[in-house]
């Protein structure tokens, strides 16, 4: 499996922004879909975004449409999230997930991903 690494967390005000970084190491790249997931203190692992391989696709929860946008660079091995417009419901630990799929194109089931980043802690002050 890959080995994911996460950074770019930290504490940040309301309406700020934060970008997170995964770099991926043990596998190329470019076979992985890749996605972002977190878990809100006393709530269950949600997923954020996704991007597919050839980075064309991306899809995103409702909750952060608009304010996130998930990037990957495969000669560099990394995806990012970018993160505007941050609101303290968007306190979490932040983790990198990617999961080998076959259709450059397409993003797997979100229940699929199986390779996991320790993860990030990110916190919105009000």
């Amino acid at each position: 499996q890959v080995q994911l690494v996460e950074s770019g967390g930290g504490l940040v005000q309301a309406g700020g922004s934060l970008r997170l970084s995964c770099a991926a190491a043990g596998h190329t790249f470019s076979i992985y879909a890749m996605g972002w997931f977190r878990r809100a203190p006393g709530k269950e692992r949600e997923f954020v975004a996704a991007i597919t391989r050839n980075g064309i696709r991306a899809d995103y929860a409702d909750s952060v449409k608009g304010r996130f946008t998930i990037s990957r660079d495969n000669a560099k091995n990394t995806q990012y999230l970018q993160m505007n417009s941050l609101k303290p419901e968007d306190t979490a630990v932040y983790y990198c997930a990617a999961r080998f799929w076959g259709l450059p194109g397409t993003l797997p089931p979100i229940d699929r991903y199986d390779s996991w980043g320790q993860g990030t802690q990110v916190t919105v002050s009000s």
